[in-house]
């Protein structure tokens, strides 16, 4: 009896072990016709764009002359593709947990650096990868961080400074608006600042990130993680924030 139970046992970790591989196969499988992260990162700007990818967060929905679209971050194991103002229905839209695979067609763009999708149209497929958050602390200020652009990723160490109104975050750029707006915030480096980001449509004041960085005090030393945008340089849409 317990060598059957034994064989058993054997069987089904071993299925459990297939099953488990046939997933992380079909994470990194393109369909036909669907670009590789290279192939997309080496086509031209303005071009049209077929990729696979994973949702990692989304910005809300809203109605633009009557088309539903969403803000979506996507990530596969090779790169990130951010897509701005994808036509999705509110349906769809509801649909877009964390995880799900979806398979995009748009225009590569660019917008102060920023290189995205956009006017993109997408279906849902089957599949789910959520990306671990990547340090690329060690790599603030060199010309490579821009290779993880769009990616989730980590920094770790960093002292909040004075975000240039004697305090230690502004409510948008220049500090003229009020809770529930952008959150900006200042930190450094090895005597180099940088400028990060609460994205309200992304982590609105009713998040743990919001309420966590209207604490912030300046000298405050902390780690965060977020979605590497671009704005004019690294201007990172920041969710998570632990003050150390």
């Amino acid at each position: 009896m317990k060598k059957k139970i034994i064989a058993l046992l054997v069987m089904t970790m071993t299925a459990a072990t297939l099953m488990t591989g046939c997933g992380k196969g079909d994470t990194d499988k393109k369909s036909e016709g669907v670009m590789t992260y290279e192939e997309y990162a080496k086509a031209p700007l303005d071009s049209e764009v077929t990729i696979e990818a994973y949702v990692q967060a989304k910005q809300g929905w809203w109605e633009n002359e009557g088309v539903g679209v969403a803000t979506i971050y996507t990530q596969d194991k090779e790169g990130a593709y951010f897509l701005y103002n994808a036509q999705c229905s509110e349906e769809q839209y509801n649909k877009l947990a964390q995880g799900t695979k979806i398979k995009a067609t748009g225009y590569k763009s660019e917008w102060s650096g920023e290189v995205e999708i956009a006017d993109a149209t997408f279906e849902i497929e089957d599949g789910s990868y959520i990306a671990p958050a990547k340090d690329v602390t060690s790599i603030l200020g060199s010309d490579s961080i821009i290779d993880e652009q769009n990616k989730f990723v980590a920094f770790k160490g960093m002292k909040v400074e004075d975000a240039g109104n004697g305090k230690a975050f502004m409510y948008k750029y220049d500090d003229s608006g009020s809770q529930g707006d952008d959150l900006y915030f200042k930190v450094s480096l090895n005597g180099a600042s940088y400028t990060f980001t609460v994205e309200s449509y992304l982590t609105g004041a009713d998040t743990e990130v919001y309420k966590t960085v209207e604490a912030l005090n300046i000298g405050d030393t902390v780690d965060m993680e977020g979605f590497l945008y671009w704005y004019e340089g690294i201007n990172p849409h920041i969710t998570k924030v632990t003050v150390k």
